[in-house]
């Protein structure tokens, strides 16, 4: 489980002190960037209330855009938003001191109810449906877009927890994804709010650029449909792109994009198990001189968040939860997961992110022509 559970040169470190000294790496880790020149945020007595306002006014100002703009989805403006108050001189204050305890709240634990209630939108059924075809097909494209974002961000020097963030992102299901993996890495926040801020500049982009391709790739409606559902990241992008090719298209774009969203629970306990592991070195090395000390706790095999989405998708294959009752749940879920991402949105630094823009640029595009090519190709080979 090297791939998942090491970081390039760190070693067995997990980015927190677990009160014992971590044998030297062999290779010397790229230097991060510096910390230093983002402007701290001061330690303030405030409660999480004054940022969870502020994440619910945000989502209500990215609702009122969807709804003005419905090309534009609700979670693609909160983050861009969650970005604007992090960077307008007059709230630039209030999300780095008073708010922040309450933002960073809304980015991690409503983001982890939001995708218990992401499971409700898939069923065994819904599985079954697609054809075990599809389905190979979006386990390759999956895989094949995880590990070569994975490797080039590692070969590009990416920092921390970055390259694996946002291979995650991109080959399930975008932000959620990457705050489910986040949540058991116990990652940097910087690194999630860089991380999602590219997959949702590139799950944007597509909403425009993917339908001016429909025709000169001479796909029919379904096809079409099940290349945006293997290529789009986020579901809501994902609605956005398909429905330009009519209702059929947008059908088979949920359905095998909700095949992606089912790979979540695989893929996190996957890193939860590498940390485990990790954690079980690291352990077992500072017995003898701390074997007590705080940050050796080893982490569920299965995250509890993980449990809850198998647990709704279960309830959802029952049949016994009316419509009503998913449309509100369905609801419930796109404000949490909007405002966990205005959240993580305004966590993120726009002059620090400068630094690595070149090499985050370049990670994304190639990843979007990788994930791009090899869905196009499964989509043809299932036809």
């Amino acid at each position: 489980m090297a791939l998942l559970g090491e970081r390039p040169g760190t070693g067995t470190g997990t980015g927190r002190r677990t009160g014992a000294t971590a044998p030297a790496p062999l290779r010397k880790a790229p230097p991060r960037e510096p910390a230093s020149r983002e402007p701290a945020a001061p330690r303030h007595g405030h409660g999480p209330l004054p940022g969870l306002a502020l994440a619910a006014a945000g989502v209500a100002v990215a609702a009122a855009v969807h709804l003005l703009v419905p090309a534009v989805p609700m979670l693609t403006a909160a983050v861009v938003l969650g970005i604007g108050a992090a960077h307008l001189p007059g709230a630039r204050a209030l999300v780095r001191g008073p708010a922040r305890p309450g933002l960073s709240l809304a980015g991690k634990r409503l983001m982890r109810v939001g995708i218990v209630l992401l499971g409700l939108k898939l069923s065994v059924g819904d599985v079954l449906g697609i054809g075990w075809s599809t389905v190979a097909m979006v386990a390759v494209v999956v895989a094949a877009t995880f590990a070569g974002t994975l490797w080039l961000g590692r070969r590009l020097g990416l920092p921390g927890d970055q390259p694996l963030l946002i291979a995650t992102g991109y080959s399930i299901c975008g932000a959620s994804a990457i705050g489910a993996v986040s949540e058991v890495r116990e990652s940097d926040e910087r690194d999630v709010a860089t991380s999602v801020a590219l997959v949702t500049l590139c799950g944007t982009l597509a909403i425009a650029v993917l339908p001016l391709l429909h025709q000169p790739l001479g796909l029919d409606a379904g096809q079409f449909g099940r290349w945006v559902g293997a290529g789009v990241h986020d579901v809501g992008q994902v609605v956005a792109t398909a429905q330009t090719a009519g209702p059929h298209a947008l059908g088979q774009a949920v359905l095998v994009k909700l095949m992606r969203v089912a790979l979540l629970a695989p893929l996190v306990a996957a890193v939860a198990l590498s940390v485990r592991n990790r954690h079980r070195h690291t352990h077992r090395d500072a017995q003898a001189h701390a074997a007590t000390a705080p940050g050796t706790k080893r982490p569920p095999l299965v995250p509890l968040f993980v449990l809850g989405f198998l647990a709704m998708v279960a309830l959802r294959t029952t049949g016994l939860l009316p419509g009503a009752a998913l449309d509100a749940a369905q609801f419930a879920q796109e404000l949490l997961l909007a405002a966990a991402l205005f959240g993580l949105g305004s966590a993120v630094h726009l002059p620090s992110l400068a630094r690595t823009g070149g090499r985050v640029a370049a990670l994304g595009l190639c990843s979007w022509v990788v994930i791009a090519g090899v869905s196009y190709a499964g989509v043809l080979l299932t036809a």
